[in-house]
């Protein structure tokens, strides 16, 4: 199995980058995507874990971008942690995250629920703060009954305890990863409501890939995409978008898997990219 879609604790997951790859590969993983969001942190734990399993570790990265002032999530596959304008992006978001999680305490704060940015921290561990982690305080403490409802209520777009974020621009999202020699895959567009158009307006950006095979997705949802993805000349992927049991219940590594093909042609498309940054 191929699964091209994974968390850590590194950004908003539940498991170490070395305890997803021991999950990883007892559920069958012959490779695995960690793609954290807006940090490569977790990469060099999760190459060695991956290696002590045998299993193929695709370096990545999850970028919060948007299209038409729509919300994306771009995928980056096969690119180097090393890339020093990664690391400046991902030292850029983390101090953007901070700021953002303590108005989203304060507003929590402010709703009658006595939560400190304390809390959030502990509950991180020291990872890039996001959403997630103040959802799992909300549920820890009984406020909610799981991390969906925190969102619902709470945390989601327009909600009471929403704060806007940095606006990193899709087409800029995507020729960062280029830069750094990886594809640019489009995460969860049926979850995202990506439409046709702005798919079109990314592929001309020179998006990669489209995940067209995500847990979320039933078949009618997925075959409308794997459409789009032949109609703008993109790679279909597939991956669990596994962050942890606690986080993401249900879903476990490996689930909506990418086609030994599919992968085959994404690698490809790495391939030229990393020729044409060189």
């Amino acid at each position: 199995m191929i699964d091209l879609h994974s968390h850590t604790t590194a950004s908003d997951g539940q498991h170490s980058p070395t305890g997803l790859l021991a999950l990883a590969a007892s559920a069958g993983v012959k490779a695995l995507a960690v793609t954290d969001h807006d940090t490569v942190e977790g990469l060099a734990e999760a190459a060695e874990a991956a290696r002590a399993h045998g299993v193929e570790l695709v370096a990545g990265i999850e970028l919060s971008a948007f299209v038409n002032k729509r919300e994306v999530h771009i995928l980056g596959h096969f690119v180097r942690p090393d890339f020093p304008e990664l690391a400046a992006y991902a030292s850029r978001l983390r101090v953007e995250r901070e700021q953002r999680m303590v108005l989203m305490v304060e507003r929590m704060r402010t709703l009658g629920f006595p939560i400190r940015m304390e809390d959030v921290r502990a509950l991180a561990g020291g990872a890039q703060l996001g959403r997630p982690h103040l959802a799992r305080v909300l549920v820890e403490r009984g406020w909610c009954l799981d991390v969906k409802e925190a969102f619902d209520r709470f945390l989601g777009a327009g909600k009471a305890a929403w704060v806007e974020r940095f606006k990193l621009d899709g087409a800029e999202a995507i020729q960062l990863v280029h830069r750094a020699g990886g594809t640019a895959t489009l995460a969860h567009p049926g979850s995202s409501k990506i439409e046709r158009y702005d798919i079109l307006q990314l592929a001309r950006a020179g998006l990669d890939g489209l995940e067209a095979l995500h847990s979320d997705h039933n078949p009618s949802v997925q075959q409308r995409y794997v459409k789009y993805a032949k109609e703008f000349d993109l790679v279909p992927t597939g991956g669990s978008d596994f962050h942890g049991e606690q986080v993401t219940p249900g879903r476990r590594p490996g689930d909506s898997p990418t086609p030994p093909e599919n992968f085959a042609r994404l690698r490809a498309r790495a391939t030229s990219q990393s020729t044409h940054a060189s």
